[in-house]
């Protein structure tokens, strides 16, 4: 290991700590030539299998520039394509596998994008899933819509408990408007 500040060869680790998903330890180095302090950080390298029985290291950027493509002229951000490369690659070491085949990199991705953005989810499934009719996208748009209508009824679910709620605080301040009219005297005319 270099030092960072003065290029030495000769450093000392300190201090080691595993992260708290296990996926990379941090060590903590002084330089035996500047006595400067510094950090490293050791993650596990990912390999990709591909299907030709060839390996290579996992490219965060090669994986999502397929979903780049899916995202052309879509509401999507760098920033967005970003979080979903992170995602992906989190989901990918968290296997605890050191080598993945491609396919399982495809896999990772189609479930962020489609809670990303729908169509450039079916653009980039028509293509990895190899759609190869009109009945292909058909079925996977019904999937969808199944989704969303089971996220819908999660969401009317919850409302009807906040309507409930608010009924009783009705109900409430009738009651307690009910009681303060009659526990005042009545009014006599006079005149």
């Amino acid at each position: 290991m270099h030092c960072p500040y003065c290029r030495h060869t000769d450093t000392k680790v300190l201090d080691s700590r595993v992260s708290d998903d296990g996926s990379a330890i941090r060590r903590r180095r002084r330089c035996e030539a500047c006595e400067k302090r510094f950090t490293t950080v050791e993650l596990m390298q990912l390999t990709v299998l591909k299907r030709s029985g060839a390996t290579e290291p996992f490219n965060r950027e090669k994986a999502i520039s397929g979903v780049r493509k899916a995202c052309k002229g879509r509401p999507v951000s760098e920033d967005d394509l970003a979080c979903l490369g992170q995602t992906v690659e989190d989901t990918l070491r968290t296997e605890g596998a050191a080598e993945i085949p491609a396919h399982e990199v495809g896999l990772a991705i189609l479930g962020p994008l489609r809670a990303l953005d729908p169509v450039a989810y079916l653009r980039f499934a028509s293509v990895y899933k190899a759609f190869s009719s009109a009945d292909d996208f058909e079925d996977e748009i019904a999937l969808l819509r199944m989704e969303q209508a089971a996220a819908s009824v999660v969401e009317r679910s919850a409302s009807p408990v906040e309507r409930s709620a608010s009924v009783v605080e009705q109900s409430s301040s009738v009651v307690e408007r009910s009681r303060d009219h009659a526990t005042q005297p009545d009014a006599v005319p006079t005149g």
